[in-house]
């Protein structure tokens, strides 16, 4: 039975997997910081963690707390003045390592801070930041991974902090997955997924894709961020298609498309992106079919909630409960998101 850990109002281990990201922004610049969370709310985000490098960034936690309901992690190294400033400030979470903060003093300092406020602490090891003894006897492997990330726990666990999510992430996905399924046998605490430095959006979501979605098809991970060299609304889109493409997100419009062939004579491709953009965040369960001829078109849409199927001079629009529509090719599209329109409301 995984531990229950609530951050703010979101609950790991319930059921659920939150989505999660991080900000780009420098967290002392209230105005930037805030837009970007709450552009990460927009796009589905659940939890949002911002980087606490001074004490300017963990003051401006309390401002953009009062702007923003969306669950914040800060995330602290070398200081354990810091993470107690941040928590104080009114962070919902800390992301830090015990090892990296200081002496016994300092990690009671801070685990003293977080009981009192009842929230809870990440910790974790990534391939660039295993410990030494860990590293020298193990080398770059699962058994480093999660040996440095539960010594850090242990560390926690004897101040008495209970409330603890881990991390075990690598930027190789087989080594990523080896580690989270290894870890898992370990402990009950919820696991926080990734593919740390998964690289540019493509082949970062590639990666991320494999090694996330290869663990929750195992049922290993309590909440998931894509980590991407892009925009962070890119992360969260990603992380909700993982969820999805794995049966672990329902209520959303799913689009499925025609790869398209010589005998397509519309821009079925550009609908589909069109369309997909246009229900991205959109929480109902429906499907939308966009076909490329009016050949195999109609057939594979017939089951859809809506569905188009072109030609060089007329599309066929399909929608449940209502009689199929022949339409002019050059209306076909404007025809199309007025029925998706209606059904999305």
């Amino acid at each position: 039975m995984i531990r229950n850990v609530r951050v703010g109002g979101v609950l790991l281990g319930g059921g659920e997997i939150p989505v999660q990201s991080m900000t780009t922004t420098k967290t002392s610049d209230v105005e930037s910081s805030v837009a970007q969370i709450l552009s990460l709310r927009n796009a589905g985000c659940d939890i949002v963690r911002v980087a606490v490098a001074d004490e300017e960034d963990a003051r401006a936690l309390r401002a953009i707390r009062a702007r923003t309901d969306v669950p914040i992690v800060a995330d602290v190294h070398f200081s354990a003045k810091l993470a107690v400033l941040a928590v104080e400030n009114g962070a919902d979470k800390l992301r830090i390592n015990p090892g990296n903060i200081g002496g016994d003093r300092e990690i009671a300092y801070v685990a003293d801070c977080v009981k009192a406020h009842g929230i809870p602490v990440r910790v974790g090891a990534n391939t660039g930041s295993i410990e030494k003894e860990h590293l020298a006897r193990y080398g770059r492997s699962a058994e480093a991974l999660v040996g440095s990330a539960l010594g850090n726990v242990a560390v926690l666990e004897r101040h008495g902090v209970g409330d603890i999510v881990i991390s075990v992430k690598a930027s190789d996905v087989p080594l990523t997955v080896e580690a989270y399924t290894f870890l898992r046998r370990q402990c009950d605490y919820p696991l926080h997924l990734g593919v740390t430095e998964a690289g540019t959006k493509d082949a970062g979501i590639v990666k991320s894709s494999v090694g996330i979605g290869a663990l929750l098809l195992a049922g290993i991970g309590e909440t998931i961020r894509v980590s991407l060299s892009a925009d962070p609304v890119e992360e969260v889109y990603a992380g909700h298609a993982i969820l999805r493409a794995c049966g672990l997100e329902h209520d959303y419009v799913e689009v499925v498309a025609c790869p398209t062939c010589g005998r397509c004579r519309y821009d079925c491709v550009g609908l589909a992106a069109r369309v997909e953009a246009r229900v991205r965040t959109v929480k109902k369960k429906l499907k939308v079919a966009v076909m490329g001829c009016v050949v195999n078109g109609p057939g594979e849409a017939r089951g859809c909630d809506l569905g188009i199927a072109g030609g060089e001079k007329y599309c066929i629009i399909m929608q449940k409960g209502r009689a199929d529509e022949r339409v002019n090719t050059e209306d076909a599209e404007r025809v199309f998101f007025e029925r998706l329109g209606e059904l999305i409301g």
